[in-house]
């Protein structure tokens, strides 16, 4: 691999001539150093072996079989693996130390997936029989397209994905009609912390100093929230250009521009509110990319810095909002009373909590490996208050 710049390179062989591309991924993830140019004659069980061996499989041939083969990768690491038996001395791994198990087969599987790579034009056409037009979808991932390129097809359904979200969008009477999620922006698609927001009563500092802050505010939707429910100003922060574009395009087609402002700055802006609102990401872990930002807090870290900066820019009476659930609670990655306790050493007090079990698929899917902690989760909203 080479390096122009900020641009990683991937390099390959094919019909005895050299070849190179840029490598693109949405997780830094550099390039393969051993690429093999595979299509449709290539067998399920030889693409798993050397996707398992580290090496990338560039796909030539047709687009759909390419999918075939993906979903054939997939089924084959998902296969239970055998595990010696276990002695008499080995101890059961604890909550934590499974769900850390967890992430490090799911990232095995994900390595061993993105293997499969598709080559791009320097137009994002796909230069492979039966592919889609996907131009526009790679338009709004990447940016206006230059150079031919190569991601892997596991990415680019991804992208797809995006594409056909941010087209839809997720319908949310609560902020005044749909939320059109972009490429890289954690979506509203669980209804709970929606919810919570909309249907706690205000606090009374509203009446005479209407202003509410959303923390983090990413796709917009809790600052859309609060403006329906009547507040008059909102200040919508976050730091990823990605978020603060989407939120101010969601402000502008719910018609909220006169109400929401959607600013880039490190947590809080330099004032004060009657209410402030946090959504942080729940599970105190390392994300494996940026896309997992919107769910995993290293060390708790906007948790942290949220609650310690809270006091300092709420008026007299006013509220900050936490929305947290105890999902990391039940996963062994956090107790309730080291929650506790990070309040009480911010300067705030537990003014009341509102609670509300999950309705997501995942909590009645007993194959889940993390199905006991999600069918006991509960999110909750902490009203909390300067002491």
């Amino acid at each position: 691999m080479t390096d122009r710049g900020s641009v990683p390179i991937i390099h390959w062989l094919e019909d005895g001539k050299a070849f190179e591309a840029r490598w693109r991924s949405h997780n830094g993830t550099p390039p393969a150093t051993r690429v093999v140019v595979a299509d449709g004659k290539m067998t399920a069980d030889d693409a798993y072996g050397l996707a398992c061996q580290g090496s990338a499989l560039l796909w030539r041939g047709d687009f759909q079989e390419a999918r075939q083969m993906l979903s054939a990768l997939g089924n084959r690491a998902d296969r239970p693996q055998r595990r010696p038996r276990a002695s008499t001395t080995t101890s059961i791994a604890g909550p934590a130390e499974a769900f850390h198990l967890y992430r490090q087969a799911r990232s095995q599987r994900a390595r061993t997936l993105n293997a499969l790579l598709i080559p791009l034009n320097d137009d994002y056409t796909i230069p492979l029989r039966r592919a889609p037009d996907i131009r526009q979808a790679c338009a709004e991932a990447y940016g206006p397209a230059k150079t031919p390129s190569v991601t892997s097809l596991r990415a680019l359904l991804g992208v797809i994905g995006a594409h056909e979200w941010r087209t839809k969008g997720i319908e949310l009477p609560e902020a005044g009609g749909r939320i059109h999620p972009h490429f890289g922006v954690f979506a509203p698609i669980r209804r709970e912390y929606v919810d919570l927001i909309a249907t706690t009563p205000l606090p009374a500092a509203c009446a005479s100093a209407s202003v509410a802050f959303d923390i983090g505010t990413g796709t917009g939707v809790l600052a859309a929230v609060l403006a329906r429910r009547g507040i008059e100003r909102v200040v919508a922060t976050d730091l990823d250009t990605r978020a603060l574009f989407c939120a101010r395009e969601n402000v502008r087609q719910l018609g909220l521009l006169e109400r929401i402002e959607v600013v880039q700055a490190d947590l809080f802006p330099e004032e004060r509110a009657a209410l402030v609102v946090c959504n942080p990401p729940w599970i105190p872990a390392r994300p494996s990319s940026s896309m997992e930002n919107g769910i995993y807090d290293p060390e708790s870290r906007m948790l942290r810095g949220f609650l310690a900066k809270l006091p300092d820019h709420l008026v007299p009476g006013g509220e900050g909002w936490l929305i947290l659930s105890d999902l990391a609670e039940h996963l062994g990655l956090r107790t309730r009373a080291h929650l506790l306790e990070v309040f009480e050493a911010a300067g705030l007090r537990v003014l009341g909590r509102n609670d509300v079990p999950p309705r997501h698929p995942r909590t009645s899917d007993k194959t889940d490996a993390l199905h006991h902690a999600r069918a006991a989760e509960i999110t909750s909203l902490w009203r909390l208050a300067a002491r």
